[in-house]
């Protein structure tokens, strides 16, 4: 299992971090981050009351946290408690700390946009279009990318249909599908694209997003007409898509 410690500043202050390979997710230290919201000068002190705490309140984060080997200022590595990012944005919702407000009103706003992106989900689209456009990308990449978050979402849809399950079935079938055109694992195409837990279509070229976006429609035309039932079998289909979309590349 291969990971990279690496410091982002906070306030310009450190926070130590781990990148965990396998599982594709950050985690951070929560005594650093403790010690910038409470600025307590003993924040380990002040972090096992807090667990304490959570314990007698019946919480389940305190479980959440793990232990990793993280550099300390003497230059030794020693076990520090760590949280990936959303046991540590809950963790920051228990702190009462000024500093802590201006996570607990980001985390309060999106969780009002995600009610109302339910409630009309042309609201997520217009969201992402704003988003993407103040990051630099052109409009003809943005309307592909929006076209392939469709046709994902009539793929997916597909797949729930035919009782795969969200999560590690997805995964694998998608992985199957991007071997299948892109000759590369979804891993080894966001190692190639030097990326850690950025999105990989979020770094697709327009041509890229296009073979994929002809590979996933490929896979959920050939698995509505076929209706594979159980993971082998679908993931056959998700072949014939991603190389139905590479056939065309090589036209």
């Amino acid at each position: 299992m291969k990971k990279t410690n690496s410091i982002i500043l906070f306030n310009q202050k450190q926070v130590r971090r781990i990148w965990d390979e396998e599982k594709e997710l950050w985690y951070f230290s929560v005594i650093d981050v403790v010690e910038i919201l409470t600025e307590s000068p003993r924040p380990r002190k002040y972090w096992n009351a807090l667990k304490t705490k959570l314990k007698q309140e019946g919480s389940e984060l305190s479980q959440k946290v793990g232990q990793l080997k993280l550099e300390s200022p003497d230059g030794k590595k020693y076990l520090t408690d760590v949280s990936d990012t959303e046991t540590l944005l809950r963790l920051i919702q228990s702190i009462p700390s000024p500093k802590a407000e201006p996570f607990k009103l980001w985390l309060a706003k999106v969780g009002y946009e995600r009610i109302e992106e339910t409630e009309n989900p042309e609201l997520a689209f217009d969201r992402a279009m704003k988003t993407y456009l103040r990051k630099g990308y052109s409009k003809e990449w943005i309307n592909q990318r929006l076209k392939s978050i469709e046709v994902r979402k009539e793929l997916t849809d597909e797949w729930q249909e035919r009782g795969m399950k969200e999560g590690l079935e997805y995964a694998i079938l998608t992985d199957e599908i991007t071997r299948a055109w892109a000759n590369k694992s979804v891993r080894d195409y966001k190692k190639f694209k030097g990326l850690k837990k950025e999105n990989l279509r979020d770094n697709m070229t327009n041509l890229e997003l296009i073979l994929n976006m002809l590979a996933e429609a490929s896979t959920a035309e050939i698995s509505k007409k076929k209706k594979p039932e159980g993971i082998e079998n679908n993931k056959q289909v998700a072949r014939r898509g991603g190389i139905a979309a590479k056939k065309q590349e090589l036209k």
